[in-house]
């Protein structure tokens, strides 16, 4: 699996949004119903939709969070033999400071976790730690 980085990319190539988030300082992960991993907030986009209206969409459904400022860091791009049979696939990563949520989730999330260190367990993890450690190269973290 090829992670790669793009300051931009033609937007119609965009699939997916990931959001990098804290809250009061800490990280935020989802933890989603089917599995024992955590991720960090993201999803596909929508036909019609802008990646952003993405972004602010999903950081929603997955956190509960309703009050926050969100911004594009830039574009990562994953290539793995068994995903898309070996396309380039695109995505937005964000990075987002949340200062409110909802009293509850109501997506396929089952709960969210506000940490000071990164998770040992990931769902993707020859992706998102790469993700996290853009946004520190890029001085977001």
């Amino acid at each position: 699996m090829e992670v790669k980085f793009y300051n931009a990319i033609d937007d119609s190539l965009l699939k997916f949004a990931v959001i990098i988030s804290q809250y009061k300082g800490k990280l935020v992960f989802c933890k989603h119903k089917q599995r024992n991993t955590l991720e960090i907030p993201g999803g596909h986009r929508e036909k019609g939709e802008k990646i952003e209206e993405t972004a602010k969409r999903e950081l929603y459904e997955e956190t509960g969070a309703v009050d926050f400022t969100i911004k594009s860091v830039c574009v990562y791009s994953v290539v793995s033999d068994d995903n898309f049979n070996g396309e380039e696939t695109f995505g937005m990563l964000f990075y987002a400071e949340i200062t409110s949520f909802e009293n509850e989730l109501h997506s396929e999330i089952e709960k969210i976790f506000f940490l000071d260190e990164l998770p040992t367990e990931w769902t993707y993890p020859l992706i998102q730690p790469k993700l996290i450690d853009e946004a520190i190269k890029r001085g977001l973290l």
